[in-house]
């Protein structure tokens, strides 16, 4: 594997999955995976945070190159951080290998 990825993850309240994925792309990901999940600890969160804390989430999971990480998460803190109705986080983790991704598509643009 010759390009790095990072695996970025982004935890939000239901129904912005969108607003993740349009900030995500105009920041260069191509594309992402949702998953439905369930929140815990809201009151530990309200307490801490001073925020409400909606339990049905959803988490997007992002395949980006390495090099382009620090500006999807930026992105994404200003689209849909903890400070917006989304109310998300979002961090990465390193990716050891990929398989199944068409490199020839990035290497043209």
């Amino acid at each position: 594997m010759s390009q790095r990825y990072e695996c970025i993850l982004c935890i939000v309240n239901a129904g912005f999955t969108d607003n993740v994925m349009d900030a995500a792309k105009s920041a260069g990901a191509r594309g992402g995976t949702v998953l439905h999940a369930r929140g815990t600890g809201a009151r530990e969160a309200e307490t801490f945070f001073g925020i409400t804390v909606q339990e049905e989430k959803e988490i997007v999971m992002i395949l980006v190159p390495a090099d382009i990480k620090a500006d999807v998460l930026h992105t994404l803190y200003h689209a849909v951080g903890l400070n917006t109705p989304g109310q998300g986080i979002a961090f990465s983790l390193p990716v050891d290998e990929v398989v199944g991704i068409d490199t020839s598509a990035a290497a043209e643009n």
